[in-house]
């Protein structure tokens, strides 16, 4: 954080403190430092029992107020003689005021509140989660930061080494500066705080509120083109440990993301190799073993590689990696690498190396659009056989089957208008991002066969339905057997016919999955 380096005009010794704290961690060097400076310590319960183990003196709360913790702890400081001296402004009528009731000034206040939403992340018991709610803390919080041109507020450990530094630098003198950014910061806890408390007692319920606040943020280098700022706003280290290359940008995490969620489907079972561009699978494959999976996903599309997205289902393994380092790539992500691997990749320091911890993503997904923001569920279907209904005389045939579950998920993470043709658990087109599915079906086409596929024997996976039957009669003319759409057009009959036409097997799932 921005500080002042001198105590300017406006700066105040701190001379008494208050301090009530959930977690104590790096608290012992701020306490030590505020008796170094012969500062009046007022404390509650386990906080005051543990400055007094550290050998140093503290004066309860309770022989301020006069009255000793009830309720099970819910009330300790809320009292007259606690905030009417961290009210007060420093001037006669108010100090008159103080001297009268015998109330002490508090110039600071250390906090650290109760971990609510920890609590809500490991427990849905009810009473547990509504004993993490604090009502003191917060209150001494927002006390002190309002009266902040007096009293200094830290409101939670995160600012413990910030405050400490400024405790040591002038030698407890506090600037009006830093007083005022102190009271910012103390703001954003209890506003994340009291967000994270809504939301829980909103679930569930029909008022409609959008209210999100994610207190850790990253700068980026840029956003999505080098004239545009960029944030991140999450907990990157919550998904990955990244063990290699260079800063992540804008981009980077919107690939990272679609990577994440195509993976997601694929998890599980046999080694699979997925390689993105620009948020689009190019090449996806499942193989017996992870360097077969990563050349065929590679033969997929091996000009739109060059400089893509790389992620598997499993641990990188040394001959793998020897394969992916002879190819310029952004980012590979992967559940883990073997030692040699890594310590082979790591020696490109530019390049990104992921560890994804967990292939989880978020229920709702809300973006900006106009002057607002649009919200909603993520589109967390993944189709089995069960979804799958036959509608055409020829039924498909258990390999086509599997080949057809495997289309769908990568259909499903192309931008529509999209086709999918897979054969042999392998992509091997794609059209993408298209005004009509019938481009996007020429387009997976003349993919297929610039890199070399047979199309005999493919299968197609359509995100939308066909509102017309001329995908079906192009499918069937280039070599495909099988078809996998949603289906809802008022002229399904129509592809239906089509394909008992031609021979084709065609289900349908009744799922959309539409990307923009």
């Amino acid at each position: 954080m921005a500080k002042s380096s001198t105590p300017a005009s406006g700066s105040r010794k701190i001379r008494s403190a208050l301090i009530s704290v959930y977690s104590k961690d790096g608290l012992e060097p701020i306490i030590r430092q505020l008796h170094e400076l012969n500062v009046v310590l007022y404390s509650t319960g386990g906080t005051q029992s543990y400055i007094e183990k550290l050998g140093i003196p503290a004066t309860s709360v309770e022989s301020l107020t006069g009255y000793p913790s009830i309720l099970d702890g819910r009330v300790k400081t809320l009292h007259p003689a606690v905030f009417g001296g961290l009210l007060a402004r420093r001037e006669k009528a108010h100090l008159d005021q103080l001297k009268e009731f015998n109330i002490p000034e508090i110039d600071c206040v250390i906090v650290d509140l109760y971990p609510f939403e920890e609590t809500v992340a490991t427990t849905n018991d009810p009473s547990e989660i509504i004993e993490k709610i604090d009502i003191g803390g917060v209150s001494l919080i927002r006390a002190a930061a309002k009266n902040w041109k007096d009293v200094s507020v830290v409101a939670s450990r995160e600012e413990y080494p910030v405050f400490l530094e400024m405790l040591q630098e002038h030698e407890g003198e506090i600037s009006a500066f830093n007083r005022r950014e102190l009271a910012r910061r103390a703001f954003k806890v209890t506003s994340n705080y009291d967000i994270a408390i809504f939301n829980w007692f909103n679930e569930g319920t029909t008022d409609i509120s959008f209210k999100y606040s994610i207190h850790r943020s990253d700068i980026l280098r840029y956003g999505e083109n080098p004239h545009q700022s960029g944030v991140f706003f999450g907990d990157f280290d919550k998904v990955f440990d990244k063990l290699n290359g260079k800063a992540i940008s804008y981009n980077n995490l919107v690939d990272i993301d679609a990577a994440v969620q195509l993976m997601r489907e694929f998890q599980l079972g046999k080694p699979t190799f997925a390689i993105l561009k620009h948020t689009n699978a190019c090449g996806v494959a499942r193989r017996n073993t992870l360097i077969d999976a990563w050349k065929a996903a590679l033969a997929c599309d091996s000009t739109s590689a060059f400089g893509g997205i790389f992620i598997t289902n499993t641990t990188v393994d040394i001959e793998t990696a020897a394969e992916i380092d002879q190819l310029f790539y952004e980012v590979l992500i992967a559940p883990d690498f073997a030692a040699d691997a890594l310590e082979f990749l790591s020696k490109k320091k530019q390049r990104i190396l992921l560890k994804i911890k967990t292939f989880e993503i978020k229920e709702r997904t809300f973006r900006s659009l106009l002057n607002g923001v649009v919200e909603q569920d993520a589109d967390l279907k993944t189709e089995t056989e069960a979804d799958l209904n036959a509608v055409t005389k020829r039924l498909p045939t258990p390999k086509e089957v599997g080949e057809l579950l495997f289309a769908v998920k990568c259909v499903k993470h192309l931008k529509s208008n999209a086709i999918a043709l897979v054969k042999e658990r392998q992509l091997i087109g794609m059209g993408c991002g298209q005004p009509s599915r019938v481009d996007a079906l020429r387009q997976a086409i003349a993919k297929a066969k610039s890199f070399g596929f047979d199309l005999n024997g493919a299968v197609m996976a359509s995100d939308a339905f066909f509102p017309f039957p001329d995908c079906v009669e192009i499918a069937a003319e280039a070599g495909i057997t099988a078809i996998i759409q949603p289906g809802g057009s008022v002229k399904d009959q129509d592809s239906i016919d089509a394909c008992d036409q031609r021979g084709l097997a065609m289900v349908m799932t009744g799922f959309r999955h539409f990307r923009h």
